[in-house]
């Protein structure tokens, strides 16, 4: 390029159009610089967006492995539930043969006090068939 006094003994249309080479040039050079400021600026942006990716990616993990933790706590106590309510129908069936043997027991001891004595052994007999089919199922 030119110094200004040799500018000077040029005329108006070589002077203009090296003054548009110069803006040219000059703006070319801001469009790389900007162009790369923007590229710059992504290139954060991506790497950011791979670190909450990362972190996300992480959480998501955790979460899994809270819900599986979660889900054998949860079959656990199904089992538990499952075991307390065959106990429970366990314990209601013996007080209900309990009840059954009470029953009979207390008809005896009426059939005794009447001196029914047929309708008492009748009624033993039964006691003795329920007892042994109350051990048999045990």
């Amino acid at each position: 390029m030119r110094g200004p006094r040799e500018t000077i003994g040029m005329n108006l249309a070589t002077r203009q159009s090296l003054l548009l080479m110069s803006k040219r040039s000059c703006k070319s050079s801001q469009r790389k610089h900007l162009r790369r400021r923007a590229t710059e600026i992504l290139n954060r942006r991506i790497e950011r967006l791979k670190e909450e990716m990362k972190e996300v990616s992480k959480e998501q993990e955790s979460i899994r492995k809270g819900q599986r933790e979660v889900k054998d706590k949860l079959e656990m106590v199904e089992l538990e539930c499952v075991q307390l309510r065959r106990e429970t129908d366990f314990i209601t069936q013996q007080s209900l043969n309990t009840q059954l043997r009470l029953s009979l027991m207390f008809q005896i001891l009426k059939a005794r006090e009447v001196n029914n004595f047929t309708q008492a052994a009748a009624l033993t007999q039964i006691l003795r068939e329920v007892i042994a089919k109350q051990s048999k199922e045990e």
